[in-house]
């Protein structure tokens, strides 16, 4: 898969999350959004992910031992939308 722009990116992000579903109070490691791209990206993945955290389309939540995201839950039908027009993929 290429990853030439940052919807790409960000769709992608955004789509592992959702099939996974990590949604609301479920959540993941920050570290583990790098997965699944290639390892010169990750820099650009990072700055994707916090634009998203910005966005409002993931939510954050500190843990001792590191920073934990899941979706918000309240922008599902968003996001949803904007993996359909970028991937192409719908749920």
């Amino acid at each position: 898969m290429e990853f030439e722009n940052e919807d790409k990116i960000k769709a992608t992000i955004l789509y592992h999350l959702r099939r996974k579903k990590v949604i609301g109070g479920v959540h993941t490691p920050f570290d583990t959004l790098r997965r699944g791209f290639p390892g010169h990206l990750g820099g650009e993945v990072n700055k994707v992910s916090k634009e998203l955290v910005k966005q409002g389309f993931l939510i954050t939540k500190p843990d001792p031992y590191g920073l934990q995201v899941s979706l918000n839950k309240d922008k599902l039908n968003e996001i949803e939308a904007f993996i359909k027009k970028i991937l192409g993929i719908s749920f």
